[in-house]
């Protein structure tokens, strides 16, 4: 029996998420600061996020599986303390190389966000495993959905290295917490790591569950990515020619997705995660049907989205769930090939959008999504 979280344990484990996770994108803004400040071209700092990116898929595959083997409050102390480490790092960077080897690790160590995930849904109150992995999943898109806003506006008012050590003493801030108010039971386990990385891969063939799981949440993933690369180059060209800032505060719209996984948990629990990732899918899937016919219109734009991104980020609260429920002793390997696996079919969405808008317009990009969400909810009901 796992020990139980703490009152506003989970509250604590959704604000360590969000904060870790925004370090991928925080310093997005400030892409052009950083090249002028290292005197060198905007073309090489761009590789900065593929370096969070890249950090984040290997902590998923190599740190994840730690949840089974560490206690929750010593595992987060150590993560979240390498994190404000690598910011520093990066901070202090001079040149390039140092930049990007720093921000592989920050990639990495913000995998705690999926470790957070794990955990809240690993020692939630029997019947409640779902809601608290939702309210985990709602602090991550809080700090997807901020962290450009929060980073821009720190690099404009501190400068980027400032910003950078904000991040890292939010990083600190989370450790000490982690430390005093998280479980302290370490998880019974038969196997060492060593022994648990090399188990990895079979688990595909030997869990049915997981196959699925997999398949369902790669095609959503790949829809989520197909859609919003896609619809920000559409957005950009004639005859809508909008600006930057303009497509930006179409992400806003993300915020009914963030608002909707709480609610989504607790149906996760009530009806179990079949039924909303079916529901879930349903609702991406008349989204993208917005977005397919209704693009000249912002209103009917805005409500696309709105539809798409809840249904997308209510499927994933209530699969990882699943994911978790296969078999709870070991749910930080499961959930570890499982992020694996999704995000790097969701980056196949992201290689094809460009050739596929070229290639068959708009509508018919927007249709290959709805018919990857339609198969989604397919596949969710089993």
């Amino acid at each position: 029996m796992s020990q139980p979280l703490p009152r506003g344990g989970t509250l604590l484990l959704a604000v360590i998420a969000g904060t870790a996770i925004a370090n991928n994108y925080s310093v997005q803004p400030a892409l052009a600061a950083v090249a002028a400040d290292l005197g060198v071209p905007l073309s090489v700092i761009g590789l900065v996020p593929t370096a969070a990116l890249t950090g984040c898929m290997t902590g998923f595959a190599l740190l994840l599986p730690l949840t089974d083997h560490l206690a929750p409050n010593r595992l987060l102390t150590a993560q979240l303390t390498a994190l404000a480490a690598a910011l520093t790092l990066a901070a202090a960077a001079r040149g390039p190389v140092l930049l990007l080897a720093a921000y592989l690790l920050i990639g990495a160590a913000a995998s705690v966000a999926a470790q957070a995930g794990n955990i809240a849904g690993r020692h939630a109150p029997p019947g409640r495993g779902g809601t608290g992995v939702a309210v985990v999943a709602a602090g991550m898109s809080a700090g997807i959905l901020l962290s450009r806003l929060a980073g821009g506006a720190l690099t404009d008012a501190l400068g980027w290295r400032r910003m950078l050590l904000v991040f890292a003493a939010l990083a600190l801030l989370g450790a000490l917490a982690a430390a005093t108010l998280l479980p302290r039971q370490r998880p019974h386990t038969d196997s060492g790591y060593r022994a648990t990385l090399k188990a990895l891969p079979p688990l595909l063939l030997h869990q049915p569950g997981l196959r699925r799981a997999v398949a369902t949440g790669g095609l959503w993933y790949f829809a989520f990515n197909l859609v919003w690369i896609a619809l920000t180059l559409v957005l950009a060209q004639p005859p809508h020619s909008l600006g930057p800032t303009a497509i930006g505060l179409y992400s806003l719209a993300g915020l009914l997705g963030f608002a909707a996984l709480p609610f989504a948990g607790r149906l996760t629990d009530r009806y179990g995660p079949h039924t909303v990732i079916t529901a879930a899918m349903l609702a991406a899937a008349a989204g993208t049907a917005l977005l397919a016919t209704g693009l000249g219109t912002p209103p009917v734009t805005a409500l696309g989205l709105a539809l798409f991104d809840a249904g997308c980020f209510a499927a994933q609260a209530a699969n990882q769930s699943r994911v978790i429920a296969l078999d709870p002793a070991r749910s930080g390997s499961l959930s570890s090939i499982y992020l694996a696996v999704y995000f790097t079919v969701g980056a196949l969405g992201t290689a094809v959008a460009a050739p596929l808008l070229d290639a068959v317009g708009w509508q018919s990009t927007a249709l290959t999504a709805l018919s990857a969400s339609l198969l989604a909810a397919v596949l969710g009901r089993r």
